[in-house]
């Protein structure tokens, strides 16, 4: 398997939410995409509180932006094979090469990186750019999957564990670290069938005649898919279990011991 270069199945790319009926299929997807519904929920508990300025590294679409706030600064960076390797190229977005982030020494409040550290290889030189671009205080809010298939192929490198995120960040200089999980077996379950009936509904790279094939076997399982997301969904409400879908990590730059934000820890309770 080391020398495949794609999947065989990849889920539709984020758009830029930024017309009503486009924020309207990203809340459908939503639905349906346990994966983003449980990122959306645990974003959406701590981004319209934060202030000053917001960096989104990896930002691909940018479809949180929408959860922070007016008066925030907010800026979007990528390496720049965002396009060629995973298919983002949103204007204003500032691309960059290497491995320095294009951003002054304590210049951002917090750093936003969603679905990108199992994509970056160097991953303790990534989270030092983090502290370095943090002013002291500022904070970090990671989420990294774990229950998740092998994706945008070959560039699809880690899955973490909460030991793992709390060792790194730590010695990237973040404290008051607190990782949680975004769902429970019950949350993996419906999302992993769900993709199997995924595969029916959306066949790709397949001649026409058995793509219509496919799809016409997938209709007697569309009310399942719907009572699937329904489930998952309501499992999200529940709390987070050693089988998850993935990990929500947040983490303070070393040196205000004031740091803490218990936004989502509060929801989660």
């Amino acid at each position: 398997m080391v020398n495949r270069q794609r999947e065989t199945w990849r889920p539709p790319s984020f758009r830029a939410s930024k017309s009503l009926s486009s924020r309207l299929i990203f809340a459908l997807r939503r639905f349906f995409d346990l994966q983003t519904s449980s990122i959306w929920q645990d974003l959406a508990a701590e981004l319209p509180e934060v202030r000053g300025t917001v960096v989104d590294v990896g930002c691909g679409a940018q479809p949180y932006r929408a959860l922070l706030r007016g008066n925030v600064e907010y800026i979007g960076i990528d390496t720049a094979d965002a396009e060629s390797r995973f298919g983002y190229s949103v204007p204003g977005t500032k691309y960059f090469e290497g491995s320095t982030w294009p951003l002054a020494d304590g210049s951002v409040n917090y750093v936003l990186c969603t679905e990108t550290l199992e994509h970056v290889l160097e991953v303790p030189a990534f989270l030092n750019q983090a502290a370095r671009c943090l002013i002291p205080g500022g904070r970090i809010l990671v989420t990294v999957p774990f229950s998740a298939r092998w994706h945008y192929i070959p560039y699809d490198y880690w899955r973490f564990t909460p030991s793992s995120l709390s060792k790194l960040l730590n010695s990237a200089g973040f404290d008051d670290i607190a990782v949680y999980a975004r769902g429970n077996a019950v949350t993996v379950a419906s999302y992993k069938t769900i993709a199997l009936i995924l595969l029916l509904l959306m066949p790709q790279a397949k001649p026409p005649l058995a793509a219509f094939a496919l799809r016409l076997l997938s209709v007697p399982l569309l009310p399942l898919f719907l009572i699937l997301a329904v489930i998952g969904q309501i499992s999200l409400l529940g709390q987070g279990g050693d089988d998850c879908l993935g990990y929500t990590i947040l983490a303070t730059r070393a040196g205000d011991p004031s740091g803490k934000c218990p936004a989502i820890a509060e929801l989660k309770s």
